[in-house]
């Protein structure tokens, strides 16, 4: 028989020993309405419903899925809940251990049984984008005709891990990222539950937001430093985890960082302000705080692309493509890996020269707007392609400054108001050096010398 997701010796032992299983595995949800987070995917009708049998009745049978998400985010818990609750089949394949070998025996089972017993399969393979294109391509039989339904789990993007007609033939179910809140349920649970620590212990507020904290949205881990703080309290005949002892069982201080609060704004100027000093050592000390407190990596990315344009500008052009380039690889890969993304970034901008030239000129240009100095656009730079526009002598007189050599005509732009003056200052740092020789012989030459 095809290996299950749990073997009856393992449920055994757990039944008759539940503290020799992990707090993790003591505490997964036996059916949907336990699953924590994901209620997007868990409404009437839907595919994993329909999977666990919830109406399936007609002519339309439940669809192959594909669950996408970060690690500890609950993909492998709904396999389990699918195999505990689904009346069918089930059986599970590992991409890092299983082979074209180990799926074409599988599908031959779910041949055998679909066609001896009536019996339908569901197929749990997790880490489906370790598997080659031949081992997907083996799948494909199977998932078409529908002698498997498969459910497969994949931490990568499977628009680029997961080939396009096994995609086609399965329906993707994105999992969102669990927030605080589901997690704190998750924490009450386990503290409270028979399977869990069956209220041995209770747990302050401050080791909880620390355990939020290291947590970062992932339910694996949070439960198991939980177990580990329980077990720490235990032993020091403690009925409460507190912060120090849950720091000592997890080897992990709690940073002091409100994330609605002054420590959220304290540390996110220091961070700016490092990498505008060009301290590259502060500034990854800060980045280094506000990762480990658990703050949005697409906070911390945008304030690095503020800082680009803001401390840098044309002193390093490079930087803002640097910075908006970090940004995108952030949003697509997050948290753990997106802190290598986020010092990558952090560090290009500290050592690159600086210039908050084009800062102060939008400002400087921005105050004289507002000061009223504004004026009437100079009629030869009016749209002259209206009917009329030619007899109110719009566009008449304007120079085109291809047609000259060097491409630059002596003509006012700027309204009478603002003629003449310089809003744009560059430094002689880095490449706006060479900004700065432009621009002092451009405005020679628009003046006609």
């Amino acid at each position: 028989m095809e290996p299950d997701l749990f073997t009856a010796a393992a449920e055994d032992r757990q039944e008759k020993d539940p503290a020799s299983s992990p707090l993790a595995v003591r505490m997964r949800p036996r059916t949907l309405d336990e699953v924590v987070g994901q209620q997007h995917l868990l409404k009437p009708g839907s595919p994993l419903r329909r999977l666990v049998g919830e109406g399936s009745g007609g002519p339309a049978g439940p669809s192959s899925v594909i669950l996408w998400g970060p690690p500890g985010i609950g993909k492998t818990t709904l396999a389990y809940v699918v195999s505990q609750a689904t009346k069918k089949r089930f059986v599970e394949l590992s991409a890092i251990t299983a082979g074209v070998k180990e799926v074409r025996a599988v599908i031959d089972g779910a041949r055998r049984a679909s066609g001896g017993y009536g019996q339908e399969t569901v197929l749990f393979l997790d880490e489906i984008h370790r598997f080659s294109k031949a081992q997907q391509d083996s799948l494909l039989p199977a998932v078409e005709n529908r002698w498997v339904t498969l459910v497969a789990a994949t931490t990568e993007n499977p628009y680029f891990s997961v080939i396009s007609p096994l995609l086609s033939r399965s329906l993707l179910l994105t999992l969102q990222a669990l927030t605080d809140d589901d997690l704190r349920g998750l924490l009450y649970r386990a503290l409270t539950d028979e399977r869990g620590l069956a209220g041995a212990v209770t747990l302050s507020e401050d080791a909880e937001a620390h355990l939020l904290r290291i947590a970062g949205g992932d339910a694996r881990r949070a439960l198991t430093a939980l177990e580990a703080g329980a077990g720490a309290a235990i032993a020091k005949g403690e009925t409460e985890i507190g912060l120090q002892t849950l720091e000592e069982a997890v080897d992990r201080a709690a940073v002091t960082y409100d994330r609605d609060g002054d420590q959220h704004y304290d540390v996110a100027s220091a961070l700016i302000k490092s990498i505008r000093g060009s301290d590259v050592d502060a500034t990854l000390h800060y980045l280094a705080r506000m990762i480990e407190a658990g703050e949005d990596p697409r906070f911390i990315a945008r304030r690095l692309m503020i800082s680009a344009s803001e401390d840098i500008g044309l002193a390093d052009p490079t930087a803002l493509a640097t910075a908006v380039a970090g940004a995108q690889a952030v949003a697509m890969i997050g948290f753990p890996e997106a802190r290598i993304t986020l010092s990558q970034v952090a560090i290009a901008l500290a050592l690159a020269p600086k210039s908050n030239a084009a800062y102060l000129a939008i400002d400087a240009a921005l105050a004289d707007v507002r000061a009223g100095l504004a004026g009437p656009v100079p009629a030869h730079l009016r749209d002259g392609h209206y009917k009329g526009a030619e007899k109110l002598g719009h566009g008449q007189g304007y120079v085109y400054p291809h047609d000259l050599p060097g491409g630059i005509a002596a003509q006012q732009y700027a309204p009478d108001a603002v003629h003449g003056k310089r809003y744009y200052e560059p430094t002689r740092y880095g490449a706006e050096a060479r900004y700065a020789d432009v621009v002092e012989r451009v405005r020679g030459r628009l003046k006609g010398e």
